[in-house]
């Protein structure tokens, strides 16, 4: 590999680790997005230098998160393997297995949690309290997931690049005070109010 190689490959493992991802699961996608043709699992071995077993293990995680797939060459035996060379197809693969891995467990754990609390009369009603705005705020998170992800690409790159607008368009909204997260209020509701705040400042 070359240096500038080798530096991203090194650095995608340590962010793979602050991720909760394996780092040799996160070497093999790294080297693997950035490899101008695909590789069997010898060359991903040896260029990294870790174990065969490890390789495949990697793989086969990589493959069902959706991010590397499998390939053949006509007269080559061998299975090789490449990435999503796309950054925009490889974040949505991403978002989408993350709210199947941690978004939709926490709702469902937080649902059953809120339910305990019910059951445990007026003792528990801060907690139910708690949990319900935990609850409200999951879903509302898990709901822009859902909407981010469907988007087009060029509606997803416009949405990206104008951050720094909606940033501005949602701190001029919010000095009509903090928005927030209880079971009562509703996420369409606070974005209009945000929208004709913006409107009535023009």
């Amino acid at each position: 590999m070359t240096p500038a190689a080798q530096k991203f490959v090194l650095h995608w493992g340590e962010m793979g680790q602050a991720w909760g991802i394996n780092r040799t699961m996160a070497q093999v996608h790294a080297l693997l997005f950035i490899a101008p043709t695909a590789l069997d699992a010898e060359e991903i071995s040896t260029l990294l230098d870790v174990s065969r077993s490890n390789v495949s293990t990697s793989l086969r995680e990589l493959i069902t998160w959706g991010v590397v797939r499998r390939v053949h060459i006509i007269g080559d035996r061998r299975d090789r393997f490449e990435a999503l060379k796309d950054v925009m197809d490889t974040f949505r693969v991403i978002m989408a297995e993350r709210r199947r891995r941690e978004m939709d467990p926490t709702i469902t754990l937080l649902e059953h949690c809120i339910d305990e609390a019910k059951s445990g009369g007026t003792a528990e009603d801060y907690t139910r309290e708690q949990l319900e705005k935990m609850l409200a705020f999951t879903r509302m998170v898990t709901d822009w997931y859902g909407q981010i992800e469907n988007l087009p690409t060029p509606a997803m790159l416009r949405l990206f690049r104008g951050g720094a607008l909606i940033a501005k368009l949602f701190s001029r909204g919010a000095r009509n005070g903090p928005v927030g997260f209880g079971p009562e209020d509703s996420v369409e509701e606070s974005i209009e109010g945000e929208s004709e705040a913006e409107a009535a400042g023009k």
